[in-house]
C-alpha cells in the first residue's frame, strides 16, 4: 500500500487523540522531509500557547548553545511543534528536542529506529511505518528486540493508562511480521568482545602468559556457543573413554586406552600410505616440476616432446612460454614432459642460442625422480609401522592370549578413532577462539610490542596498551616513527581523523593542504607496511585511511567556524560532530603518553583542546 502523507497521518492521529506521537521512518532524509511537509501544511493546527512555551525554552537554551541558532529546522520546531530526530543532527539540537518532548511541547517526532535504543522520552503513541530498517549495508528486516524497544516508547508514565502502537501502511510494511515480532522472544545477546591488539596486550600484561589469556577468551560470553560445543564433545569423548576402559577391565587385559589409540593411529597411517601410492607419484612429479620449471629454461610437452618452449615466467600452475619462431603460448605444469638444465637470458641472442644448443644436444635433460624410489620409501615406512604395531602385543604371552589381545585391538579401533577425532574437533574449536589472538600476538611480536617466545609485553607494548582507540597499531607505528613531533595542530588533527573515521563515510569535498597531503602519503606507507605483516599472519588488515575526514579536521583546527564547515563540507552536522569528537578523544589518548612520548603527548593535548571546542563536546 502507498505511504500515508505525513500531514494526513498527523491529522488522523490528532482526531483519535493519539498525539504526541513518535513516527519511526527508515532513513534520516525521510525524517527531515516528513517534518518539513507537516510544518508547511497550512491546515495543521497551531497552538499559540505551546508555541510561546517552545520559544521561551529555545531562547534560554540558545544562551549556552549558540550553534542551534542557524539550524535549518528551527522554525519548523518552534512554529509547528514537529521535529526530526536522528544521528545526522548535532547533539545540542537533539537535546533541545528531547527537552521539549519531555515538557509536552512536541506533537510529532519523526525518528529513525536508533532513537528507541538511546533516548527515553514520553509519547502517547508510536507509529511503525516500515517492517524494514536501513543501515550502512542497505535494507534489512527489523529485529524483535529493536521493534520491542520502539513500541516500548508508547505510553506516558503518569498520563496514559495504555500506550498505542499504530502500524501504518507503506511500500515496505508487513503487518503479519510486525505482529509476530511483538510476540517473539528478545533477540539473543551478542557479545562485542573481539580479539584486538589492545585487549591482547592488556590481558597478557595482567595475567603473564598466553595460557591465561586463552583461558579467559574461552570463558568469555562471546564464545558461549563454542564453549557449549566443546563441553558437549568433551562429555561424549569421556563417555567413550570410560566405555573402552570398562571393556579392557572386563577382558582382564594388561593394556591401556592410550595403547588402543596408538594402535589405531599406526594402523590408519599404514593404510593411508598403502592407499595413496598413486597420489604420491603425482604429488612428487608436481613438486619436481615446480622446483625445476623456471624462467630461462627450455621444456617440452606431450608424449612426443618434439616441440621446444622457452619459459618466460611461471605463475602457480601457469607457465608462459615462447616457441622458436617467437610466438607465445601458455602451458600448465602438468603438460610439461621434459625440462632442460641450462638457463638462458631473455635477449634475442640468448634466445637463439637456447634453441640452437638444445638441437645440438648441448643442453642436458634434468633427470626426474623415479617411481621406484617412492615405492621403496613407502615400503620401508610400511615395514617400520608394521613392526611398531607388533610391539603392542606384550612379549612372552601365549598364543591364545596374543590372539585375544590382537582381536580386542582390532575390534576397538572404531572407539579409538572416535576418541581421537573428537579430541581433534575439541582442539580445533579451541584454536578457533585462540587463533585470532595468536595471530595478533605474532604481528605485535614483529613490531616489538611483545616478546612472543617469552610471552611478555615489552615497554613499547605497555604504552600501546594504554591507547584506547580503534586502530592502536597504526597510531603506535606513527608515534614510533616520530611523525607527530614534526607537525602542527591542523596536520595532527587531519592525520588522526584519517585513522579515526569510518573509511567508507564521505565528509565532503574540502581540499587537503599540500603539507597534509604529503603527510598522508607517509601514513599510507605505514598502513601498507602494517597491512603486509597482518596479511602474513592471517589478520584482517585495518581499513584504508579517510582523506575527506582528514581535510575536514584540518580545516576545523585551522580556524574555520562551524557554520562555514557545515556549508563547505555539505556533510550532516551529526556526522561532523561524531568525526571530530572521535578525533579529539583519540588525541586525548595520545596526550596521556606523557612519560613515553612527551613531545607527541604535548602536541596531541594542544590539538585536542582546539578540536573539542564548541559545538564539539
Amino acid at each position: 500500500m502507498p505511504e500515508i502523507p505525513p500531514p494526513q497521518m498527523i491529522k488522523a492521529l490528532r482526531s483519535y487523540d493519539l498525539l504526541p506521537a513518535i513516527i519511526f521512518v527508515p532513513s534520516r532524509k525521510r525524517c527531515d522531509e516528513a517534518a518539513t511537509e507537516v510544518a508547511l501544511d497550512k491546515s495543521q493546527r497551531v497552538d499559540t500557547e505551546k508555541q510561546r512555551a517552545r520559544e521561551a525554552i529555545y531562547k534560554e537554551f540558545l544562551k549556552e548553545n549558540p550553534e542551534i541558532e542557524t539550524h535549518k529546522h528551527r522554525n519548523i520546531l518552534l512554529r509547528s511543534g514537529v521535529a526530526s530526530h536522528h544521528a545526522g543532527h548535532i547533539p545540542s539540537w537533539k537535546f533541545l528536542i528531547e527537552k521539549m518532548m519531555s515538557a509536552g511541547l512536541v506533537n510529532a517526532l519523526f525518528a529513525t529506529s536508533t532513537v528507541a535504543a538511546g533516548v527515553d522520552f514520553p509519547a502517547r503513541s508510536v507509529v511503525i511505518s516500515n517492517a524494514d530498517a536501513r543501515g550502512n549495508d542497505g535494507w534489512r528486516p527489523i529485529e524483535a528486540s529493536e521493534l520491542q524497544q520502539m513500541t516500548g516508547r508508547a505510553g506516558r508514565r503518569g498520563k496514559d493508562n495504555v500506550g498505542f502502537v499504530v502500524v501504518a501502511p507503506s511500500n515496505f510494511q508487513n503487518p503479519p511480521r510486525i505482529a509476530k515480532l511483538l510476540d517473539a522472544p528478545p533477540d539473543p545477546l551478542e557479545s562485542k568482545f573481539r580479539a584486538t591488539y589492545s585487549s591482547l596486550l592488556n590481558l597478557l600484561d595482567a595475567f603473564g602468559s598466553f595460557a591465561h589469556v586463552r583461558e579467559i577468551a574461552e570463558k568469555s560470553f562471546a564464545f558461549r556457543g563454542t564453549a557449549r560445543q566443546i563441553s558437549r564433545l568433551e562429555r561424549k569423548r569421556e563417555a567413550r573413554v570410560k566405555k573402552l576402559e570398562k571393556a579392557i577391565q572386563s577382558f582382564n587385559l594388561m593394556i591401556s586406552v592410550g595403547d588402543v589409540i596408538g594402535f589405531e593411529y599406526l594402523v590408519g597411517a599404514r593404510t593411508r600410505l598403502q592407499e595413496k601410492l598413486p597420489d604420491a607419484r603425482a604429488e612428487m612429479r608436481r613438486a619436481w616440476l615446480k622446483e625445476n620449471v623456471k624462467s630461462g629454461r627450455l621444456v617440452t610437452k606431450g608424449k612426443s616432446g618434439n616441440q621446444f618452449y622457452l619459459v618466460l615466467s611461471v605463475f602457480g600452475d601457469k607457465v608462459v612460454t615462447m616457441r622458436a619462431n617467437g610466438s607465445g603460448t601458455n602451458l600448465s605444469l602438468s603438460q610439461i614432459k621434459r625440462v632442460y638444465s641450462k638457463t638462458y637470458g631473455m635477449d634475442a641472442k640468448a634466445v637463439d642460442e637456447a634453441f640452437l644448443e638444445v638441437h645440438e644436444g648441448k643442453n642436458p635433460i634434468i633427470k626426474e625422480p623415479k617411481m621406484s624410489l617412492i615405492k621403496e620409501n613407502t615400503d620401508d615406512a610400511v615395514d617400520l609401522i608394521t613392526s611398531l604395531i607388533a610391539k603392542f602385543i606384550p612379549d612372552g604371552v601365549e598364543d591364545i592370549e596374543r590372539k585375544k589381545i590382537e582381536s580386542f585391538f582390532w575390534e576397538s579401533c572404531n572407539d579409538a578413532e572416535y576418541i581421537t577425532k573428537t579430541a581433534r574437533d575439541i582442539e580445533y574449536l579451541k584454536s578457533d577462539i585462540w587463533l585470532p589472538f595468536e595471530n595478533r600476538a605474532r604481528v605485535l611480536n614483529h613490531f616489538g610490542y611483545l616478546d612472543f617466545a617469552e610471552q611478555t609485553v615489552t615497554e613499547k607494548g605497555k604504552w600501546l596498551a594504554d591507547l584506547r582507540i580503534d586502530k592502536p597499531l597504526l597510531v603506535g607505528e606513527v608515534l614510533e616513527r616520530g611523525i607527530f613531533e614534526k607537525l602542527e595542530s591542523p596536520q595532527i588533527a587531519g592525520l588522526m581523523a584519517s585513522l579515526a573515521a569510518d573509511s567508507e563515510r564521505d565528509y565532503g569535498k574540502l581540499n587537503l593542504s599540500d603539507k597534509l597531503s604529503k603527510i598522508l602519503t607517509t601514513i599510507e606507507d605505514v598502513v601498507f607496511a602494517v597491512s603486509g605483516v597482518e596479511w602474513n599472519f592471517g589478520v584482517e588488515p585495518a581499513e584504508e585511511i579517510n582523506f575527506s575526514a582528514a581535510a575536514t579536521a584540518e580545516a576545523w583546527v585551522g580556524g574555520m567556524d562551524w557554520a562555514d564547515l557545515v556549508w563547505e563540507t555539505k556533510a550532516e552536522e551529526g556526522d561532523l560532530v561524531r568525526l571530530l569528537s572521535r578525533t579529539g578523544e583519540a588525541l586525548m589518548q595520545v596526550a596521556n603518553l606523557g612519560k613515553s612520548k612527551p613531545e607527541a603527548a604535548k602536541r596531541a593535548r594542544i590539538t585536542s583542546e582546539i578540536i573539542l571546542r564548541e559545538p564539539i563536546r
